[in-house]
């Protein structure tokens, strides 16, 4: 008897647990009535708003000069090259077959310029977030018209990158293969450390473990490093007569055996469809292989809400849009921390209704936090608004509990000021070592958040301040820079706080000055890869909307346990 009750209330409760999971599904977020931020461009503001446009419309020349320069990839004999002799599809015209429309975000899309071994256009391979069948997948997409689709340092960084996205945010990775391998002459920065290419191999497994779907398509060659991209994958597509599958091409096999044999039948899309077993599907042209990879896709383990596209429309029809236009973001991205307006004219600029729910107004006002809404998602904002002082400090360390406290994502404005290490050589120790200790637990709230952060650097990324607001250090899900942002440890024109007083000070202190405007730019900083690409400010609110739809998702997946070990094709 008792036996029989204790199964009929277990029937009961998991009755009841399946009604409330049905009751959840159908609540919507509370209802919000943020007040008004009330931040109109003023007659005082005139002059530091024309100086900071004036500089901002010189950046955004740049920065179209950049995006011209990485649209022609490896230029127009590699272009040639890659279509009529090769007949292959350029990386941009197998993105718009693989994905369900142009509006992806692209990550980095500047790594590999500047560089000193030469410009790499988008680092030899294009990587960002798109919806492949209405669900979010990272891609890796090689780019064979830049130096063949070798690997360079920064290639390999930039895919790693991508992957740590993908992990992050628990997103499907497709990967599309056109490589000969690593760039022998650099292989001591690309093979055999941690962080070189072998760690691409290993998140792969990881990936699958974890229950985060590996997808390859071999759409050109996999040489050498590049062949165990698709034989890691769970799901592989091969095209036929242009992938190739091997570890040493004909021209290896001649040297070693002085057998001559054919791409095909060394290793191509019959072989190993028929064969070996390392690819799953065989697709007679490109388009087909697309085609083949949205299918897959459509069987991941993912539940997204129904009727999505009316539900979505109707949340964006009952958005806000800002009070203010978003193009004056031009003029209110600072040149320098001396002419930065109140950043609350950012924050009424960016978010619904330009409605701001500030928290701890009055104190700390060197740091602007509070709760609002991009696109109908719930933010908690941490603004810079002037040097990280102890209240401050303090200040941002409570918000950022407390946001993770409610599982409310952070959305850091980062404008940090140059002068920080000064104030350190000044005789007011206590006040100094107070400083030390509020940005230490800073730092250590934001380290431990739990939940997604996205960093915008609107304007400088200086010394240990910027660690506090969520630096590439702490592991921000998304970090991206204004084209007027700069990243130093001390900004250009602060150099001599670094100097040690003597009479050549001044010469070492132009040079210093000129090394770092050059080397702190936001281009110089997105070449290198030090961010997930630079964005205009104008379209700072689409893409961190995009930024918190990616990681939404990951709720819709309904099994994410940890494997003891990864898909093996044995």
């Amino acid at each position: 008897m008792y036996r029989w009750v204790s199964r009929l209330a277990e029937q009961r409760w998991h009755c009841s647990v399946r009604c409330m999971s049905s009751a959840v599904r159908r609540r919507r977020a509370l209802q919000s009535a943020f007040p008004l931020l009330q931040q109109p461009l003023q007659p005082v503001h005139q002059h530091v708003y024309q100086e900071n446009l004036r500089n901002s419309n010189s950046c955004h020349q740049q920065y179209m000069e950049w995006s011209e320069k990485v649209k022609k990839g490896g230029g127009e004999l590699a272009t040639a090259r890659h279509t009529q002799r090769n007949r292959k599809l350029l990386v941009r015209d197998r993105l718009r077959l693989l994905l369900d429309d142009d509006d992806y975000l692209e990550l980095s899309p500047f790594a590999g310029l500047g560089l000193p071994y030469g410009d790499i256009p988008s680092a030899g391979c294009l990587t960002g977030i798109g919806r492949i069948r209405g669900l979010w997948c990272v891609f890796i997409a090689y780019d064979a018209t830049v130096k063949g689709g070798t690997a360079y340092p920064i290639t390999v960084k930039k895919k790693l990158r991508a992957q740590d996205v993908a992990i992050q945010n628990r997103l499907p990775c497709v990967y599309l293969v056109d490589t000969g391998g690593g760039f022998l002459p650099l292989q001591s920065e690309v093979f055999p450390d941690k962080n070189h290419g072998g760690r691409m191999f290993y998140n792969e497994a990881i990936m699958s473990a974890m229950k985060i779907a590996q997808v390859s398509v071999v759409c050109g060659s996999c040489t050498a490093g590049g062949a165990y991209i698709p034989t890691m994958a769970e799901e592989t597509v091969m095209v036929h007569q242009i992938g190739t599958i091997f570890l040493g091409g004909p021209p290896l096999v001649k040297a070693a055996t002085g057998e001559e044999v054919t791409p095909e039948d060394l290793g191509g899309a019959r072989l190993h469809a028929e064969v070996s077993g390392c690819v799953d599907h065989l697709a007679w042209e490109e388009k087909e292989a697309y085609d083949y990879t949205r299918n897959i896709v459509s069987t991941l383990n993912f539940q997204l809400p129904e009727e999505e596209d009316e539900e979505e429309t109707k949340r964006r029809e009952a958005e806000e849009e800002p009070l203010y236009r978003s193009e004056e973001l031009l003029g209110l991205a600072p040149k320098c921390h001396d002419h930065s307006l109140d950043v609350r004219m950012v924050v009424s600029r960016l978010t619904d209704g330009s409605r701001f729910q500030e928290f701890k107004a009055r104190y700390g006002d060197t740091l602007v936090t509070g709760f609002a809404k991009i696109h109908g998602h719930l933010v908690g904002i941490v603004a810079n608004n002037g040097e990280l002082s102890y209240q401050a400090a303090l200040k941002g360390s409570h918000f950022v509990q407390l946001c993770d406290q409610r599982d409310v994502p952070l959305l850091f404005l980062q404008n940090t000021a140059p002068t920080a290490a000064a104030t350190l050589c000044t005789d007011q120790a206590e006040v100094d070592s107070n400083r030390l200790k509020a940005q230490g637990s800073m730092m250590s709230a934001v380290a431990c958040a739990s939940v997604p952060k996205i960093t915008v650097v609107i304007g400088g990324c200086h010394g240990a301040d910027s660690y506090a607001m969520c630096g590439r250090a702490f592991d921000p899900n998304f970090l991206f820079l204004w084209p007027n942002a700069r990243v130093s440890m001390a900004a250009p024109g602060h150099a001599g706080s670094l100097l040690s007083p003597d009479s050549e000070q001044q010469q070492e202190e132009e040079k210093m000055n000129q090394r770092l405007k050059e080397e702190s730019s936001a281009f110089f900083s997105s070449g290198r890869l030090w961010d997930d690409g630079v964005i205009l400010p104008q379209d700072t609110r689409k893409v961190v909307r995009d930024c918190l739809d990616i990681i939404k998702q990951q709720q819709y997946q309904l099994s994410t346990e940890k494997l003891q070990s990864p898909l093996l094709r044995i």
